[in-house]
């Protein structure tokens, strides 16, 4: 059994790619963390949007009191707090490496992590390119891929969660995948569900080429063509552009092809979205 449940993204009105897991055997939080853009259209978060993020914080809280092992595949504050360590008191701890394959601001932020859980977890082990069996659950990590296109934000792990036949990969902040190693990976462990951080496409012709666009629509559908994938939940960076269906409609006329979904976090749960960066803007008005 594998049991999935997003509890933080961008199409539910934060950053963030927070996601509860549970197996046969236990439960698994991965990336418990929230955040906001600083800035958008030169505007401060709008007060709907620091409404959400309480009420996302909130329940990602709920669910890591639950859980049995949590999850941090790079140490970006949308994806950890280090100022609430009660959050892993008495979990196992999974985290990427904090001092290789890391960018200085990263390998700054991780010790400053792993500072403030002393002696709280039960355990704190490195996950890059390692595998873990609790009972009938297996979680593997990829090798260190770059966040994004180039190593200049660092790296990430991504993860594979299988049990009792079912299995699911999340891969952190890819930003397409648009880089083979990362599509490489997905591929391998060849899963029934994916959650990909998609294309940074709202930053398009300035900090993301087409060609980067380009290159993720190709590996996105070389992911449905080559697994066994029934849904991929497309989100993170690139529901930050109001226009995400268009930029990659090959994708969704591949899988369309294929009988696959290609959704947001919120439709997987089958709520509303809300993409309350994108808009606002509009919120401000």
């Amino acid at each position: 059994m594998l049991n999935v449940k997003p509890l933080a993204f961008d199409s539910f009105g934060v950053r963030s790619m927070a996601t509860f897991v549970e197996t046969n055997d236990l439960a698994v939080l991965i990336d418990p963390g929230v955040s906001l853009a600083p800035s958008r259209y030169s505007l401060p978060p709008h007060p709907i949007e620091e409404q959400r993020m309480d009420e996302r914080w909130a329940d990602i809280k709920e669910h890591a009191a639950r859980s049995d092992l949590l999850v941090v595949t790079h140490y970006h504050y949308d994806h950890h707090d280090p100022d609430e360590p009660e959050l892993y008191e008495g979990k196992i701890v999974y985290v990427k490496h904090p001092k290789e394959k890391i960018n200085r601001s990263q390998a700054g932020r991780a010790a400053y992590f792993l500072d403030k859980l002393e002696g709280i977890p039960t355990s704190v082990e490195i996950a890059d390119e390692k595998e873990f069996k609790h009972g009938s659950t297996i979680i593997k990590f990829s090798p260190p891929v770059y966040h994004g296109t180039n190593p200049k934000l660092g790296y990430v792990v991504e993860v594979s969660i299988s049990c009792g036949g079912e299995k699911m990969v999340f891969t952190s902040d890819v930003e397409g995948p648009s880089v083979d190693e990362q599509a490489e990976f997905i591929i391998q462990e060849n899963p029934d569900l994916v959650i990909v951080d998609g294309p940074m496409t709202y930053m398009l012709g300035f900090r993301y080429s087409m060609t980067s666009l380009a290159l993720s629509i190709e590996n996105i559908n070389r992911i449905i063509k080559e697994t066994s994938v029934t849904s991929i939940v497309v989100e993170h960076h690139f529901m930050r552009d109001l226009k995400y269906k268009e930029r990659i409609a090959d994708v969704y006329d591949c899988a369309a092809e294929r009988d696959v979904k290609v959704i947001t976090a919120a439709e997987y749960l089958g709520r509303g979205i809300e993409m309350l960066e994108a808009r606002r803007r509009e919120l401000y008005q």
